[in-house]
């Protein structure tokens, strides 16, 4: 249901009590207007509205998938792009109370770096392999709460690859894309150098790695987004001086 449109029928305006847990609404929340699973109806929350509504059309941008088997559901207006970090402290009034729950989202926002360092005297570049995919490419993750864009990305690859590293300034290559036709995703990849000589991977989520010079690396990465991006990073190097043609 994510990305669905849909009208909520405000029951429970911003602002309102809620008599049974004890606690004040938030958020606008109500019934999702001509759907129901079975005899029971669809609730959800409403995100980019800070004042009392009667209806609401926008789009699924969160599931809450309660440990109850119940799921509600966060409705936002379609020009806005709420990720995680922002519905769960939106919805921690209610759903914070004792509930146990998961979170699915619309929109994931990740951020990560194209590595190098010299090594023989020759650039190479940092590549990982996912095990949640058997494709080369960059150490990313998603950005925390709190975090800035820049802090995410030297977090993300000294906890994937256990190197430290320093963002080279002026460069920023975003892309988006869509995982399994559901899940819109915005990734922000930074250039970045180290001289830590030790690759430590974190086997709990990364495969392998491997250091490459610009023309193996681009041979080994599959999607072309990532071709372009070490593409432009390598550009940027040699156009500031960092690196040599």
């Amino acid at each position: 249901m994510l990305g669905k449109y849909v009208r909520v029928n405000v029951t429970n305006a911003i602002n309102s009590q809620n008599e049974q847990y004890g606690y004040t609404y938030e958020l606008n929340y109500g019934r999702v207007e001509n759907y129901s699973k079975g005899p029971n109806e669809q609730f959800a929350y409403i995100m980019g509205i800070d004042h009392p509504v009667r209806n609401f059309d926008g789009r699924v941008i969160a599931i809450i998938n309660r440990r109850s088997g119940e799921k509600v559901w966060v409705v936002a207006p379609k020009s806005t792009r709420f990720i995680v970090n922002d519905v769960k402290p939106a919805i921690e009034f209610a759903e914070g109370t004792g509930r146990d729950y998961t979170l699915e989202c619309l929109y994931e926002s990740s951020c990560g770096a194209v590595v190098f360092r010299m090594i023989a005297g020759e650039v190479r570049y940092l590549l990982i392999k996912n095990k949640r995919s058997a494709n080369w490419g960059f150490p990313k993750g998603h950005i925390e709460r709190g975090e800035t864009k820049e802090e995410t990305a030297r977090r993300e690859v000294l906890e994937e690859t256990g190197i430290r590293i320093q963002i080279i300034p002026g460069f920023i290559s975003k892309s988006e894309y869509t995982i399994q036709g559901k899940v819109e995703k915005s990734v922000s990849i930074f250039v970045a150098k180290t001289s830590d000589t030790q690759t430590i991977i974190q086997h709990e989520e990364i495969e392998d790695y491997i250091w490459l010079n610009y023309s193996k690396a681009i041979k080994t990465l599959k999607f072309e987004n990532d071709r372009s991006i070490l593409e432009k990073a390598n550009e940027f190097l040699i156009r500031i001086g960092e690196i040599e043609q």
